[in-house]
């Protein structure tokens, strides 16, 4: 409960930053409309991209592990700020909590080619969740619905809840970065020196497990030196 708080906290905190005190509203503070199940839809087509379900390409491929995870927490900061609309972050996170569901569905640990055969079954949970996001309603079932769904995908990806935790924070605080470097003016180097600063990311987590937030901004602003010219 306190780190599913402490998500909640500073994903309200990023929104409040990035888009102003009206993003609530459905409208940042540039006046831009916010769509927040749109975003889950989206950020879901690239997880589902992340299979090689595409019948002309690709037919002898896998499935792209490491991709579907970092999706799964980008769609994590949609879910929860389209329920953040709703809730105060303590009251968001006990729902999150509540609504914690497992699935029938297991993405396998290696990808054979008996496994190309149903794919169709693979992908339902997040199809599933595509097709929740895109229903027209607020109502408080339909946020359980939304939320069980959300969890059932993380289950089926054996995506653990400290592993959630754990990047969700490093995400949060790359965003955070991002904005605060000229990500919306169109400034900021989102390749450094040769690696997207998502896989920086993820280098400092795996070397520094126990990294702090605070402690991981300081990281990349240091990386990011080397590739900014402010050293």
């Amino acid at each position: 409960m306190k780190k599913l708080e402490e998500m909640f906290r500073l994903q309200q905190r990023l929104n409040d930053e990035t888009n102003g005190v009206k993003w609530r509203e459905g409208v940042t503070k540039h006046g831009k409309i916010i769509n927040w199940k749109r975003c889950i839809v989206m950020e879901t087509a690239e997880l589902i991209d992340s299979f090689s379900w595409k019948h002309w390409k690709n037919i002898a491929g896998g499935i792209d592990f490491e991709n579907i995870k970092i999706e799964m927490v980008d769609i994590w900061h949609f879910v929860m700020s389209y329920i953040l609309r709703f809730h105060v972050p303590q009251e968001a996170a006990k729902l999150a909590y509540a609504t914690m569901k497992v699935s029938a569905v297991k993405l396998p640990t290696s990808w054979s080619e008996a496994d190309n055969a149903r794919i169709e079954t693979l992908l339902e949970p997040f199809e599933d969740l595509m097709a929740l996001a895109l229903i027209k309603t607020d109502d408080v079932a339909y946020r359980e619905e939304l939320l069980e769904q959300f969890w059932e995908c993380v289950d089926a990806v054996g995506l653990g809840f400290d592993e959630l935790y754990r990047l969700y924070i490093g995400k949060n605080a790359l965003n955070q970065f991002r904005q605060m470097h000229g990500y919306k003016e169109g400034t900021y180097l989102k390749v450094w020196n040769g690696r997207e600063d998502n896989v920086v990311m993820q280098e400092i987590l795996a070397e520094r497990p126990d990294i702090t937030y605070d402690g991981l901004m300081d990281a990349l602003e240091a990386a990011y030196a080397t590739v900014s010219g402010k050293e």
